[in-house]
């Protein structure tokens, strides 16, 4: 009994002796755990101290999805996990026997439709990978499960992660904004974000080409963070553009953020731009209330004041400056990036998906529903909207890798537009010794699903991060328009995610702005 209590408390270092006996002294279960904003930490308190059961956590989780995502029409899942309960009952069984389940024991995960699954399909939002069952999971997802996380349900996705504005796949439908039934979730990662945002899992995973995970965060008030180039793995993730591809978490907290962080994070010899001992031991060191104090921001103004800013989005943007200077930061304001305009407007995109689908489906082996992603054009098996984008990369080589091509495109570093756009930026912040940039991640709400094209505008995150490989992260700063959520979008240089993690935390614990969607309450109590 001593023994299995002093594992007990190395599990659950912050309960009390009395609360982790309860794992072993048959403390009486509550009728139904309430997961609406539970966090990863207290979850693993009320299954620790015997409140509930881990498999009475992930049930809750289950209900709520079956209550709500269909019959709302949210539309943020795609399939559920039938071995979740399974998983569940033995992380129940482990800490019965003492045994460490992991640091993220017993937290049930949404996963975006494109990380790899052994054990669920992984369509990308397409249809014709439909029935693609991969043979491996990708490295984060194996990196999650090792950790004690539940893989509950995969969410859905833009098709081919190819739209910024809206989540529509030909595999499995709309997902709608859980703020506003009437607005996009924007893209490619509206599934997990809404998903998230109505408590249907603890936390999620997302990925990020330009937008994906940081522009849908914005727009359902969650943490979102798009890490370095070179920090994390994209192995057997579906790419759209391998060369600025990221995946990570998407979270209600930034704390569940740098939990999630801490076991995906880091080096990975299938992942060729991963660089070793580049990450920090612990990023949840980062998360000091107190962290604004002495800290100088940069604004990067010219992402702030633009001609069709909407008003409300601006106003809470200077809100936020205000709490910021409030919380002790210095604030300069703007910070300028000499021919800014340039940079964004220089050609530094390699239309490389054809390729990277090309190394992906050969990675599923020979039962690999396609060779070339191409022939969904033959075979009809796309949604309307996707069409254009297919065609763009028709006349692009397969088995070439583009700097191979003529002319060649580099990949990250070694273009020189890509190269000249993150010296830039990085003179401009040691210049002016800030320690991050600071715009709106959105600079207009979200559009409405009808008009998502014709609304589509004031997307922040494709314009900075991926072409120079920074890192940054979105953190809930209001809502305009009385309900819709806006996004704070944080800048680091390069491997400094401390700085996002330890910024984005202490003006949240400051704000606190993050509110649960209306719509999804929390189920009666059995």
């Amino acid at each position: 009994m001593q023994r299995r209590l002093a594992a007990a408390l190395r599990v659950l270092p912050a309960l009390t002796l009395p609360v982790a006996a309860c794992l072993f002294s048959g403390c009486r279960p509550q009728a139904r755990f309430d997961p609406v904003e539970a966090t990863i930490a207290q979850i693993q308190q009320a299954v620790g101290s015997g409140e509930f059961t881990c498999r009475q956590v992930v049930q809750a989780y289950l209900d709520r999805i079956e209550a709500y995502d269909q019959p709302t029409g949210l539309n943020a899942v795609t399939v559920l996990n039938p071995h979740a309960l399974e998983r569940a009952d033995r992380i129940d069984e482990q800490l019965r026997q003492g045994l460490d389940p992991g640091p993220l024991f017993c937290a049930p995960l949404l996963i975006k439709d494109n990380f790899d699954t052994h054990d669920l399909p992984t369509t990308g939002g397409s249809i014709a990978l439909r029935h693609s069952l991969p043979p491996d999971d990708a490295f984060m997802v194996r990196k999650l499960r090792e950790a004690g996380a539940i893989v509950l349900a995969k969410t859905n996705m833009a098709e081919w992660a190819f739209s910024p504005r809206q989540t529509e796949s030909s595999s499995f439908g709309v997902t709608r904004n859980a703020y506003d039934f009437d607005r996009v979730p924007a893209g490619s990662s509206g599934g997990t974000a809404s998903g998230v945002a109505a408590s249907f899992g603890v936390a999620g995973m997302g990925t990020d080409t330009g937008n994906s995970i940081r522009g849908p965060s914005s727009h359902l008030a969650l943490f979102g963070i798009r890490s370095t180039i070179g920090l994390t793995s994209r192995d057997g993730v579906i790419p759209l553009a391998f060369d600025r591809d990221i995946a990570g978490p998407m979270t209600r907290t930034v704390e569940d953020g740098a939990r999630l962080f801490n076991v995906v994070a880091g080096y990975d010899p299938a992942d060729p731009f991963t660089e070793p001992d580049k990450r920090q031991p612990d990023y949840t060191v980062f998360l000091d209330p107190d962290g604004l104090r002495g800290a100088r921001l940069g604004v990067l103004r010219a992402l702030v004041d633009t001609p069709d800013a909407d008003p409300e989005i601006q106003a809470l943007f200077q809100a936020a400056l205000t709490h910021l200077r409030a919380a002790g930061a210095e604030i300069v304001d703007p910070v300028e990036i000499p021919d800014f305009q340039a940079h964004l407007d220089a050609k530094s995109f390699c239309r490389r998906f054809r390729y990277d689908m090309a190394v992906y489906l050969r990675s599923l082996g020979p039962q690999a529903p396609l060779h070339d992603v191409l022939e969904v054009l033959e075979s009809g098996q796309y949604a309307p909207y996707a069409e254009e984008s297919l065609r763009r990369f028709a006349d692009a080589p397969l088995d070439v890798p583009p700097e191979s091509w003529d002319p060649p495109c580099p990949a990250y570093l070694d273009h020189p537009a890509r190269r000249a756009f993150l010296d830039a930026v990085t003179a401009a912040m040691d210049r002016d010794r800030v320690e991050v940039l600071l715009y709106p991640t959105w600079t207009n709400p979200p559009a409405h699903l009808d008009k998502a094209r014709e609304e589509y505008k004031g997307d922040n995150s494709q314009l900075v991060a991926p072409a120079t490989g920074m890192p940054a992260a979105t953190v809930p700063m209001g809502h305009s328009h009385g309900h819709l959520p806006a996004g704070l979008q944080i800048l680091a240089r390069r491997y400094d995610e401390g700085a996002l993690f330890r910024v984005a935390y202490a003006y949240e614990q400051r704000t606190r702005h993050r509110r649960p969607p209306e719509a999804f309450p929390p189920l009666a109590a059995e």
